[in-house]
């Protein structure tokens, strides 16, 4: 499947090392101002190329919109965006044609379809979240009309964690830490790693401020399960933490409530969901990567013809791809949200009374 959401739906398509990549986004509501320097700073945030934490891959990642606005707004109709692939080094890829990369998707397409691009993983590569980024620029601006903000940040490098959460440090971090405190630490444990041409995982923090209440459709279609689904469809990510998380599993039952005053909620172990519907708190959710599969060190596999071979990696790789994944989880963040704030005008009949009567 290469479609997301319900109302607010989008699809990526294209390849690692093809032509181009883009996505075809249905359902934004007319009238919405495209701001193109928002969408382009929101790219650049993910481009690779950028510094010592990334790929060497430099790629411009320069939007272009096809379809669905006219003189700068939307128009209800479908947004189609592409982004054309400028840096391929496909005979990086030559060697490992025939063989399957340890930690890759190689051996699972293969074995699935019989077929596989084997020129940076093809489909499987995180080059397609290039396209996730563009339809969540155009999320974001939807979200921006309700006065919601969506900000995400890395919380830990390794077992490097942030002891503080500045999510305005992060904005100009390159590498986007949390916690200033800890950023050098976090940078040097992924420079360590890529001088030995191995690589590091790390976790990302995602925020979300002004979540309406109502969020989340029952039964099978919960705010929170929508939110796993979309950051679990993300490469290398293992697991997700919604609210506290795993520490929710350590204490009582008494001391993981939130209490509830006329002011609110006085704490927020639940990370601002509740019964899969959002509360009206920040909503927070922890992303966790595993360290980049792509590694300078010799593997042992097999190729597709059953024998047992070693594996010699080439090519650009990130050192840590919870950097950029960062990014791309905070745009699915937003995809989700504005899929869901759109289902949920249908919610009660006075919202259908406010537009038709």
């Amino acid at each position: 499947m290469n479609s997301f959401g319900q109302k607010f739906k989008f699809s990526t398509f294209g390849e690692s090392h093809g032509k181009a990549l883009g996505c075809i986004i249905d359902g934004v509501p007319a009238g919405i101002n495209v701001d193109l320097e928002f969408i382009q700073n929101e790219m650049d945030r993910r481009k690779p190329g950028k510094n010592a934490y990334a790929t060497a891959r430099k790629e411009g990642d320069k939007v272009e919109i096809l379809s669905g606005v006219f003189e700068g707004v939307t128009t209800g109709t479908s947004i189609a965006m592409v982004i054309f692939n400028e840096n391929q080094k496909s005979k990086d890829y030559t060697n490992i044609k025939d063989l399957f990369r340890p930690g890759h998707a190689d051996f699972t397409y293969w074995n699935k379809y019989g077929i596989r691009d084997y020129r940076g993983g093809g489909r499987s590569s995180a080059r397609e979240t290039a396209a996730r980024v563009a339809a969540g620029a155009i999320a974001k601006l939807l979200l921006k009309e309700i006065g919601v903000l969506v900000q995400s940040g890395i919380c830990a490098i390794e077992t490097i964690e942030a002891k503080e959460y500045d999510f305005s440090h992060a904005q100009s971090s390159e590498i986007f830490a949390l916690d200033k405190n800890e950023e050098q630490n976090q940078k040097d444990a992924i420079i360590a790693a890529k001088k030995k041409h191995n690589s590091v995982g790390g976790v990302a923090l995602v925020n979300v401020k002004n979540t309406p209440i109502g969020l989340g459709e029952p039964i099978y279609f919960k705010l929170d399960a929508q939110i796993a689904n979309a950051m679990m469809s993300i490469n290398a990510v293992k697991a997700v933490e919604i609210g506290d998380g795993i520490e929710s599993t350590k204490v009582k039952g008494y001391d993981n409530n939130d209490q509830i005053s006329l002011e609110g909620f006085k704490s927020n172990h639940s990370g601002g969901i509740l019964g899969g519907i959002s509360n009206g708190d920040d909503i927070n959710v922890k992303v966790h990567f595993k360290a980049t599969p792509s590694v300078f060190i010799k593997q042992d596999t097999i190729d597709t013809n059953d024998n047992e071979v070693s594996c010699e990696l080439k090519g650009r790789h990130d050192p840590c791809v919870a950097i950029r994944g960062s990014v791309v989880a905070e745009s699915m963040m937003a995809l989700v949200l504005a899929d869901m704030a759109i289902l949920n005008m249908g919610a009660k009949v006075d919202h259908l009374k406010k537009i038709y009567t």
